[in-house]
């Protein structure tokens, strides 16, 4: 495997893994937006979105 592919390989798992992500949502994402969904400057919050926040995400991350 080329490195552009093991390394594309372990960042697809890792999004699957961690964010939940199908490779569809992966392939689709900026190298930015990667980045910024799996780093965090709170660590000191572990709790699961609420119901609202989901809501709210999927509103505006809707593609119609």
């Amino acid at each position: 495997m080329t490195a552009f592919a093991t390394q594309a390989a372990r960042l697809a798992d890792h999004a699957a893994r961690s964010l939940g992500w199908t490779p569809d949502t992966f392939w689709n994402a900026t190298p930015s937006e990667l980045a910024a969904s799996l780093h965090s400057d709170d660590t000191e919050s572990t709790a699961p979105p609420s119901r609202e926040r989901i809501a709210a995400m999927i509103e505006r991350d809707r593609h119609d």
